[in-house]
């Protein structure tokens, strides 16, 4: 079995053929998948799309790039969804440099007060991070993230960071589809030299395409390609890393049932 531990079935791109889309992942073995919700509309989505379907689950946060329109109201309405069975993560939340919408001060504002919300429900925490690596990774360690852990999703670092990640911060890795492009030296190697029971697997879908289909709108069914490249690179065999990766999923996500 295969899980989707990040993807974006609440997205407009699935509007028209959701139905599809999902029963795609299923027959490719990916029998789970966590809908990342990051503002309203999105966390409105997933909540709804959980309802609907017994193998989907929701991590439910709000975005950097967005944190300057999160208030408290905002945030005490994730609070209070925290509690729903099928809600197994916040976030995704953290920093991002890339984008200007939000002011440093303000998304580092918003980041702890969301690792402090975590902390409240005793949920681990999904982590956006681009071009922000180390002030989030000060941020995590500074207000004790550890004591909930999480994911650093779509993991971009070097194997230093990493490791850090994995043993002072209590966070795993993980990897999707920029693992599969073939000039990504960096995931490639976080790939091979980090221990697979540090590792999840992730589509992020509709975005990050695997090859061979980079450039097209990404979906579930092909975290397949992501499996298939680690125990590639890790000279194993697909089905140990799909045995591991959501064993690694289950035990982080542990309200999955």
């Amino acid at each position: 079995m295969l899980m989707d531990t990040h993807v974006h079935l609440n997205a407009e791109q699935y509007d028209e053929d959701i139905t599809e889309v999902i029963q795609r992942a299923l027959d490719a073995n990916v029998q789970k998948m966590i809908v990342v919700g990051f503002d309203r509309p999105t966390i409105t989505r997933a909540m709804e799309l959980v309802e609907e379907y017994e193998f989907l689950y929701a991590a439910i946060g709000w975005h950097p790039v967005d944190a300057i329109d999160c208030t408290d109201e905002d945030l005490q309405w994730i609070e209070t969804l925290a509690t729903h069975p099928k809600v197994v993560a916040i976030g995704e939340t953290g920093l991002d440099y890339h984008w200007d919408k939000s002011p440093k001060d303000v998304q580092k504002e918003i980041f702890r007060k969301q690792i402090a919300l975590a902390k409240r429900v005793k949920l681990p925490i999904v982590i956006h991070n681009r071009d922000a690596t180390e002030d989030c990774i000060s941020i995590l360690d500074e207000e004790n993230a550890k004591e909930v852990g999480g994911v650093m999703h779509s993991f971009s670092g070097s194997v230093e960071t990493a490791e850090f990640c994995i043993n002072k911060l209590n966070f795993i890795i993980s990897l999707g589809g920029p693992v599969t492009f073939k000039n990504a030296k960096t995931p490639k190697k976080v790939a091979e030299e980090i221990p697979l029971k540090y590792i999840m697997l992730e589509t992020d879908a509709p975005y990050l395409t695997p090859h061979p289909y980079r450039g097209k709108r990404n979906e579930p069914s092909y975290i397949p390609l992501i499996a298939e490249q680690i125990a590639a690179l890790k000279g194993i065999t697909v089905e140990e890393v799909a045995k591991i990766t959501t064993e690694n999923a289950h035990r982080l996500f542990y309200k999955i049932k």
